[in-house]
């Protein structure tokens, strides 16, 4: 039996959809592919997977079976986005002007360039520039 590669699609939960993609698009160069749910779902494009962002109010439940709630501050989840880039410095500076927060600098590591990052919802993401083989130059 011909084994079926999984598909995945990423969603952000932000309190101000507007401000969600206007971020992401000045920040991070994805476009606005169309909104869906009563206009409380953004679509963004330019990635290798669609990005949607989910308008989820603050302090509502995620689930019926915890009991926290959503937080915009800046939080610490174990899944992250990373946005490859060509120039670190040149995105680290649009991220910036765009309202995201750095989170220490530009680090270095044989595979490449890291910045850590969080946006303007608490979420936190990388932006990282690969040197020669990236991730295959760690080996």
């Amino acid at each position: 039996m011909p084994r079926v590669s999984p598909s995945f699609l990423v969603n952000i939960d932000v309190e101000d959809l507007d401000g969600a993609i206007r971020f992401y698009e000045d920040a991070l160069g994805l476009t606005l592919h169309r909104r869906l749910f009563s206009a409380t779902v953004a679509e963004m494009h330019g990635g290798p997977t669609p990005l949607y962002l989910l308008q989820k109010a603050q302090s509502s439940s995620p689930s019926a079976r915890t009991a926290e709630v959503r937080d915009y501050r800046r939080h610490w989840t174990p899944v992250h986005l990373d946005f490859v880039v060509a120039d670190i410095d040149a995105a680290v500076a649009r991220a910036v002007r765009s309202g995201a927060t750095t989170e220490g600098g530009i680090q270095l590591f044989a595979w490449g360039r890291m910045a850590v990052m969080s946006d303007p919802f608490g979420n936190g993401f990388c932006l990282v520039q690969w040197i020669g083989r990236g991730y295959d130059n760690a080996n």
